[in-house]
């Protein structure tokens, strides 16, 4: 699994979904260079059972990941139809009906391969046949990027284990008082919080009282 801390996020353009119901065809993150921060999140498959929790939590704390200057964008391996038909569903009917924030088509799957979370891979039999192993889906990744295109964090779950977006609002937030106060966040930080001098005499500090 590739390490993207610190690397430019791969750049894709790719067809998408966006305001929950119009499909575009050049959909890129370049929208947002030196304008928002992006957490971009990966998820297996359309019309699935963990996968509908997850985007609807989302879109519950949109408003809050918005007003961090922060997009919120999906990622899976699905035809733009495919999202488009999803998001006709209602939320009571396992659909995603009232999602707003971009979904990403990644149809032929290099968005997923660029980021390293495919989980699956390509090769060749005996005969010379391209074979798969494993289903060609995206793990359950996230990338919190920077407004200068960095990845500044990023985790990836295996497909049944389901992400906690308050944590991904969390890093949002310990990104961003980081590159305000200069101080770093220690384990368990909140918003609200004070952070840690990064100097033996504010670690011992922090200790002492915690």
């Amino acid at each position: 699994m590739a390490v993207l801390v610190g690397q430019e996020a791969p750049k894709f353009t790719a067809s998408a979904v966006i305001n929950g119901e119009e499909i575009v065809d050049n959909f890129s993150l370049d929208q947002y260079k030196g304008k928002k921060y992006v957490v971009l999140f990966f998820y297996p498959k359309d019309f699935t059972f963990v996968c509908p929790t997850e985007l609807h939590a989302f879109q519950a704390k949109l408003a809050e990941f918005e007003s961090r200057d922060t997009a919120v964008v999906a990622v899976s391996t699905d035809t733009e139809q495919s999202h488009w038909g999803w998001l006709q569903v209602p939320k009571d009917k396992g659909g995603i009906e009232g999602i707003t924030y971009p979904l990403v088509a990644d149809t032929n799957k290099t968005i997923s391969t660029n980021y390293d979370v495919l989980a699956g891979e390509w090769d060749y039999n005996e005969d010379g046949e391209m074979i798969a192993h494993g289903e060609m889906i995206a793990y359950r990744g996230l990338f919190l990027i920077d407004k200068e295109g960095v990845v500044r964090h990023q985790v990836v779950n295996d497909l049944p284990l389901g992400r906690n977006v308050e944590e991904a609002l969390r890093m949002v937030d310990s990104l961003q008082y980081f590159e305000e106060k200069g101080e770093v966040c220690p384990a368990n930080w909140k918003k609200g919080e004070d952070g840690l001098n990064a100097s033996h005499e504010g670690i011992a500090d922090y200790l002492a009282t915690h």
